[in-house]
């Protein structure tokens, strides 16, 4: 069973931050240099949302806002759900399914330690199956370890 500590792990470590008083122009131009679909959006070292393409779409561009006169607090997703790095992936996934969000950001002991992203599990799910299938076709083959 994996849980989110093992997607964290594969990450950098680095999380991409902003400021709610930045310009959504502002976010999208670090989420484009950073090639990343999210930013965690942080005011005095606390979680106060998160600012993601999907909020771009809805909140700016389909409301006819322009991103250089939006600041990040009108348009950041800040109800948020969250997980911990025991939870399980499944649950995690469940989660993200279920509440339809693609990214979630992670505490421990209600210290932010990172954020995962519906593409981070697909990563780790991937990998678990690749590993099982060439596991069953080592042993239908005949290698034994």
């Amino acid at each position: 069973m994996n849980y989110v500590r093992d997607i964290l792990r594969t990450k950098d470590g680095k999380i991409q931050t902003i400021s709610p008083k930045a310009t959504v122009y502002e976010a999208l131009e670090k989420m484009n240099e950073k090639e990343i679909g999210a930013l965690v959006v942080m005011e005095n070292n606390k979680v106060v949302g998160i600012f993601s393409e999907r909020d771009y779409a809805r909140k700016i561009i389909l409301q006819g806002k322009t991103s250089k006169k939006t600041l990040v607090k009108e348009a950041m997703s800040s109800h948020l759900f969250s997980v911990t790095p025991d939870t399980t992936v499944e649950d995690a996934m469940v989660l993200m399914t279920g509440k339809h969000v693609r990214h979630l950001p992670v505490f421990e002991k209600s210290k932010f330690v990172g954020i995962i992203s519906i593409g981070d599990v697909l990563k780790l799910v991937i990998s678990n199956k690749d590993f099982l299938i060439n596991q069953l076709s080592d042993y239908i083959a005949g290698k034994y370890y």
